[in-house]
């Protein structure tokens, strides 16, 4: 690995009232990414009940730290990971490894289920029993896929364009959840959510055979169990890879949250403004991204701009992405709450569809047909925003991540100019296209399964590897205190915990 540049810590920016906006960065993106396959595929109740909490700020954390890092060199977490020893070439295995279940585009072959729902006039579309449907849903999840990169095409930086689809993203899907929450639901539905993030330790069980699943009855909670002398409770364990994998992706999840370093340094914040940025492949032809980080030299007068820096980092992430994750997971939950029957069975992932029916009988008993018409519409149309554009973010998350340590680890790239950084985003793009073809002819439950299963343990060991690399690149004067690194070492415990049930609970259903 290439020895950094040296070069100054520009000043960082003053916030005040007037110039708020101008401020969001990769907190704005990762949030309105937030809403996405776990929150509105996955049982969104179920994800505040059983983990979304601890998740979220546990990701909050990492995703600070692994920004520390690019503030201070310019590079991503990603390539300094590959900085460390023993190596690029053994990261190189352990990380393929560990990022497999990403190309797999789960979120565009669910998308095409609320376009299917409008097209037949409110019907679910059957492709297990319908040959018609099962053409339709196809044709739909490969249109849907192939629309998602269209935005990575455009906007002088691909992150900009991000920015701009994710904003767009956040203020129609939040808009309208909050339009039915204010309007359309009641107080018991948000006493049940609230309950729900503040509980730790709750378990799905088996109940009696024949006994009817009554909302609250089929779970338990661990340590009140112990607590009252009745032993631990008898696990359904044929819920618990479900259940960690809605912890998987709540939030961002899986090595998907290494991306806020990338995003921290095409902001241009700390020292990412001396390194570039990833040109898209229409106006971006001014823009470079250099081959190496650039480091500044630590004394008294640097000292004060890192402060600076590193507040606004956690400004961005504690009061931008961690609350727009939990409205993530209540207005979702809402959804699942309020206008489903609890109970309600769903094959392939069709819950957020189905949810779509409760919301229009609601709201037509209170405003009218045609208000209820409207809101069934919306609430469709906020499914494909959430599932498509949910696959722009993962798409580029996914190339940029690789094109980026590629740039910096192989000796044939750093030949290359730096303006040319964007024939080999659009390459790595053109090959990912082809494999996620191939891949749609996966069924959509199969295909989330098989996703979810490493994105824990991905990120559990994430968190110990970036707590290393912060310890043993960065200056001394830079490193995390002690409740950081302690709270990486927790978390990375967390998330590998509950990858390796995920593992053993998935691989039990799997074999019979």
């Amino acid at each position: 690995m290439p020895s950094w540049d040296t070069a100054e810590l520009p000043g960082a920016p003053v916030f005040t009232r007037r110039n708020w906006f101008a401020l969001l960065g990769p907190g704005l993106v990762m949030g309105a990414a937030a809403v996405a396959g776990g929150e509105w595929l996955l049982g969104p109740k179920v994800t505040a009940q059983y983990g979304g909490t601890l998740s979220i700020l546990f990701q909050c954390i990492y995703n600070i730290e692994v920004s520390r890092y690019a503030l201070y060199c310019g590079e991503p977490i990603f390539t300094g990971k590959f900085r460390t020893a023993p190596g690029p070439r053994f990261w190189l295995i352990v990380y393929l490894c560990l990022d497999f279940g990403v190309l797999f585009p789960y979120l565009a072959a669910n998308a095409a289920t609320p376009i299917a729902t409008l097209i037949k006039g409110g019907a679910l579309p059957d492709p297990a029993h319908d040959a018609g449907d099962w053409w339709m849903m196809k044709a739909l999840a490969y249109g849907v896929f192939l629309l998602a990169l269209v935005p990575l095409l455009f906007g002088g930086k691909v992150y900009s364009s991000l920015k701009a689809v994710m904003t767009f993203k956040l203020i129609v899907v939040f808009g309208f959840l909050l339009i039915l929450a204010v309007f359309y639901s009641s107080f018991a539905t948000w006493t049940e959510i609230g309950s729900g993030f503040l509980e730790f330790g709750t378990v799905p069980i088996e109940l009696p055979e024949g006994a009817p699943r009554v909302r609250g009855n089929n779970v338990d909670n661990i340590f009140v169990a112990l607590f009252e002398g009745r032993g631990l409770p008898d696990v359904d364990f044929s819920m618990i890879a479900f259940i960690a994998a809605l912890a998987a992706i709540a939030g961002a999840g899986g090595l998907t949250n290494t991306v806020v370093s990338n995003y921290t340094r095409d902001q241009g914040w700390g020292m990412g403004s001396h390194v570039g940025a990833i040109p898209s492949m229409v106006g971006g032809k001014e823009i470079k991204l250099s081959h190496v980080g650039c480091v500044f030299e630590v004394n008294d007068e640097s000292w004060p701009r890192w402060r600076r820096w590193y507040r606004h980092v956690v400004r961005d992430q504690v009061a931008v992405w961690m609350p727009a994750c939990f409205v993530g997971l209540a207005l979702p939950c809402m959804l699942s709450v309020q206008f489903l029957p609890h109970g309600t069975e769903s094959d392939n992932w069709t819950t957020a569809a189905m949810t779509a029916s409760g919301v229009h009988d609601h709201v037509t008993e209170v405003s009218g047909a045609a208000m209820g018409d409207s809101f069934w519409f919306m609430t469709l149309f906020c499914g494909f925003l959430v599932l498509g554009l949910g696959m722009v973010f993962h798409t580029d998350a996914l190339i940029r991540r690789w094109v980026d340590v590629f740039w910096t680890s192989t000796a044939r790239l750093r030949g290359m100019e730096p303006k040319h950084i964007k024939k080999v985003y659009y390459r790595v793009l053109a090959g990912y296209s082809l494999f996620g073809l191939i891949m749609l002819s996966i069924e959509p439950g199969d295909l989330i399964k098989y996703a979810t299963m490493f994105f824990n343990i991905a990120l559990g060991f994430s968190c110990w590897h970036a707590l290393v690399i912060n310890l043993t690149l960065l200056p001394r004067r830079l490193r995390p205190n002690l409740f950081v690194r302690v709270g990486l070492i927790v978390a990375g415990v967390y998330f590998f915990t509950l990858g390796v049930i995920t593992i053993l609970a998935t691989t039990r259903v799997l074999g019979g």
